[in-house]
């Protein structure tokens, strides 16, 4: 109910104040002569579904044709995915993904598409830090005593995520890779509003959490917000060191949002939806809008660079992932 209250709430600021933005016309490609697709694989009012839906209302402000969100939920994001993948080259369908995406390949013995070969990364729009939480009776005020405490009973704590593979689950592995290859149980649960009353009552005692939706649970001292996942410290937390600072050299781990095209749209094609995007993302309106749900919005990448990004994080979470035994539900 907290994040829902939260997701909702968040939905209600995007909408509350349209965005003024210059025209921006397609030229050369003819793009786009019809509505524009951009499907979520998520459902609607999710923390991906938001930012989303700002980025498709301020597109459809600049370009000649509205662009309209379609979620379309199902085995993770493979359903949504598929969709893209199979849809024509010529840019009137687009993927808006997450980090979901970079563990399609080891997490799913077979799948009805290459997440690799079958789509063009466009541009990444941002990334999403998250928290390191623990329970508040823990007799620990930092990650280093955490860590201390986790060697020193290997096995006996456990910690939640949101399922098998998800960004929390991925980040919390690579953290106990990182801090000593620390043994923790993993409890997956449907979303972290089915999560977090665990920890509040001492069931689990740690968790990775998405900082929106950790802010105000650590602020009010219901829990212990111990780092942030980010290479850099984050306003809305500006005392919580990151997990480097606290003692875990070279961790760092964001979820994050990409725009994508089914593989061999045209590259002028590619380069003209880098570029309006990129536009959108650079409003300073957007930008502080999203920022308030901790989202840190890009508007610099090009296909190539948000190429690069993709090949590094699922080189990154593949070995992760193997390590762990981590499997699709």
């Amino acid at each position: 109910m907290i994040q829902r209250r939260n997701i909702l709430a968040g939905a209600a600021g995007l909408a509350a104040a349209p965005l003024a933005a210059p025209a921006v016309h397609a030229q050369g490609t003819g793009w786009p002569n019809n509505p524009v697709r951009l499907v979520v694989p998520f459902a609607a009012g999710g923390p991906t579904d938001i930012p989303a839906r700002l980025l498709a209302d301020e597109l459809s402000k600049t370009l000649p044709q509205r662009v309209i969100v379609e979620n379309r939920t199902g085995a993770g994001v493979v359903v949504g995915s598929d969709v893209v993948a199979k849809a024509p080259k010529d840019g009137q369908t687009l993927l808006y993904t997450t980090i979901a995406h970079s563990t399609l390949r080891s997490i799913f013995p077979r799948l009805p598409f290459d997440p690799i070969a079958d789509f063009t990364p466009v541009a990444l729009t941002g990334v999403i830090p998250m928290v390191v939480v623990v329970n508040k009776d823990l007799s620990v005020n930092n990650l280093q005593e955490f860590i201390a405490l986790l060697k020193a009973n290997p096995g006996k704590y456990d910690y939640g995520s949101t399922g098998n593979g998800a960004a929390l689950h991925l980040a919390s592995e690579l953290f106990l890779r990182q801090a000593g290859g620390l043994r923790v149980n993993h409890v997956p649960y449907r979303g972290e509003a089915a999560a977090m009353p665990d920890l509040l009552n001492g069931t689990i005692a740690m968790m990775v959490s998405i900082a929106n939706f950790a802010l105000p649970f650590v602020t009010r001292g219901e829990v212990k917000g111990l780092a942030v996942t980010s290479a850099q410290r984050i306003p809305q937390l500006p005392d919580l060191p990151t997990v480097q600072e606290a003692g875990v050299p070279g961790y760092e781990a964001y979820t994050w949002h990409m725009v994508m095209a089914p593989s061999g749209t045209p590259e002028p094609l590619v380069r003209q939806i880098n570029e309006v995007v990129n536009k959108v993302m650079a409003m300073e309106s957007v930008k502080q809008r999203l920022s308030d749900l901790t989202l840190t919005t890009r508007s610099d990448t090009t296909p190539a660079t948000a190429k690069a990004f993709l090949d590094a994080e699922i080189a990154k979470w593949e070995p992760i992932i193997k390590a762990a035994g981590i499997k699709a539900d």
